[in-house]
């Protein structure tokens, strides 16, 4: 086996689960028509514990969750009001669940991702990004939380 076939098989074992797909919006409230058009049910939400954002979790049907995230703050430097200024609405993260971590980001690492935002200081949520320019323009967040965590 080669070393990236090995890296991406003990990647593969991080995994536990995809968990849910994120979309940046200027307004949770006034989004509601797509929820109400794809059968969300709200199952959690709030605001961030390091602030600057706002976020709603939809269970869907068949399965899956739709989480939709707003800036709360006026900081035209916000991480997501650059965002929206510069993109627009729309995906702005995919959210997989770890087993251990600091295990998957390593096994990311090896494998050629550049890994940003790690935080792992809050034992129910601990989250790294791995960077969009280190795969194909997409924002993936790994996240080691527990079964319970809402």
């Amino acid at each position: 086996m080669t070393e990236p076939e090995l890296a991406q098989e003990q990647l593969e074992t991080h995994i536990e689960a995809f968990d849910h797909v994120s979309v940046a919006v200027k307004d949770i409230e006034t989004s509601q028509p797509l929820i109400s058009l794809i059968g969300g049910q709200r199952i959690a939400g709030g605001e961030s514990r390091r602030g600057g954002f706002a976020w709603a979790q939809f269970s869907l049907p068949g399965g899956g969750k739709l989480e939709l995230i707003e800036p709360v703050d006026a900081d035209p430097e916000n991480f997501l009001r650059r965002f929206i200024n510069t993109r627009g609405e729309g995906l702005h993260h995919l959210t997989f669940k770890v087993h251990k971590l600091d295990e998957a980001v390593a096994a990311a690492r090896r494998l050629g991702f550049t890994i940003t935002g790690f935080d792992d200081s809050h034992p129910a949520w601990k989250e790294a990004f791995v960077h969009p320019r280190s795969a194909h323009g997409v924002l993936i967040q790994l996240a080691e939380f527990p079964e319970d965590h809402g």
